[in-house]
């Protein structure tokens, strides 16, 4: 894994309105967890940011270093908080991580390949799993695992136990668990150029994705 960088700051004090006072400034309030107590630090949101674009879905190994002392670490990106309004970055939660210890973190699952039924019978490739939980030491993280989908055909299935994960890498997630399929392709709607309407009178198929309403009892009322 490509090694990142990211400058904290050490702050003082906690609440809403030092948070408020810090992104006026240009930095979010983050913590950096994994010693003896957690450190409560600054973050500029664009540093952050730019290193998380592509690699949304797989936990980032980075190194850390306070910008006052020099001081370094090596630390995981374990939970990033936004605005829901805004969608502005609001907070960051960091953990510190021993490079010879193992660690679970989650990475990004992408398909490779072009399957056959999509390309011989136009059907339609469905990711069902985006992300994996995976054990390594924080060195061997992998950007993201890749599920080859060329031989898959219509209706076939290709579980977490078909990945492949790299060395030094142990899938924890189920491995029955469904990554990606191939559906059918869909059905042209009646009425459509080509296609023969329907025999007058003929009943509507069925939606089920809708909920009935419940049948009132015959003869009766509510009981209040």
């Amino acid at each position: 894994m490509e090694m990142r960088e990211l400058s904290i700051a050490k702050r003082e004090g906690t609440g809403k309105g030092l948070a408020k006072r810090l992104r006026r400034s240009g930095q979010v309030p983050a913590i950096l967890y994994g010693g003896p107590s957690p450190v409560s630090v600054a973050v500029a949101p664009r540093d952050l940011l730019r290193l998380i674009q592509g690699h949304r879905g797989s936990t980032q190994l980075l190194k850390v270093s306070f910008a006052d002392s020099g001081e370094s670490r090596m630390a995981i990106i374990r939970d990033i908080q936004f605005d829901p309004v805004s969608e502005d970055l609001i907070h960051v939660d960091l953990q510190e991580v021993a490079m010879d210890r193992a660690i679970q973190v989650s990475v990004a699952v992408h398909h490779v390949g072009e399957a056959i039924g999509v390309k011989e019978n136009q059907g339609i490739l469905e990711m069902i799993l985006r992300e994996v939980q995976v054990s390594c030491l924080p060195g061997n993280i992998p950007e993201v695992l890749e599920a080859d989908v060329t031989g898959l055909r219509i209706n076939d299935v290709l579980t977490v136990r078909d990945l492949k994960a790299p060395e030094g890498v142990r899938i924890l997630t189920d491995p029955n668990q469904a990554v990606v399929t191939v559906a059918a392709p869909a059905v042209e709607e009646a009425g459509a150029p080509g296609t023969p309407a329907a025999a007058p009178g003929a009943a509507e198929p069925e939606v089920l994705t809708e909920r009935k309403p419940k049948e009132e009892p015959e003869g009766g009322d509510k009981k209040k």
